[in-house]
């Protein structure tokens, strides 16, 4: 496993975890949205272009950062621990505003493919949780990308 990964994990699964740095906070986000879109075992080219999409309005980045990006973040995510232990170190590291708008943006992976299927259902709500974010908050982004 790449290095700077195993260090981010670490660094993220720590019982005190510090802030982040907003690169490392991309990437542990993105990884995110990577494990709700592969939830449904169906890791489509519609979901990966949504990814890369997202990431580009919301970073800023050029083409070959986002594709390298969603790369990183598909390794990180494929050694990332149990989505509860994951998902609690990112509330822990990255500001509400930021892991409401991931929120936002996991809602338009899950509504890609047209259909709510139960494990993305089930997922976002675990997510939603874990992160801290409110059902009404969750449910405002939820109407803010279905429109």
């Amino acid at each position: 496993m790449h290095v700077m990964f195993k260090d981010l994990l670490n660094r993220l699964i720590q019982p005190d975890p510090a802030p982040i740095t907003d690169g490392d906070a991309r990437l542990a986000l993105t990884a995110l949205l990577v494990r709700v879109a592969r939830s449904d075992n169906d890791y489509s080219g519609d979901e990966q272009r949504l990814i890369d999409q997202i990431t580009q309005d919301r970073y800023g980045l050029p083409a070959a950062e986002v594709t390298a990006l969603r790369t990183e973040a598909e390794a990180m995510e494929a050694e990332a621990p149990d989505t509860v232990r994951f998902t609690r170190a990112i509330k822990d590291a990255v500001a509400y505003e930021d892991r409401l708008a991931v929120i936002e943006a996991l809602w338009k992976v899950v509504l890609a493919d047209g259909q709510r299927a139960q494990e993305e259902d089930a997922l976002l709500r675990l997510v939603t949780n874990l992160l801290g974010i409110s059902d009404p908050d969750s449910a405002l982004a939820r109407q803010r990308v279905s429109k």
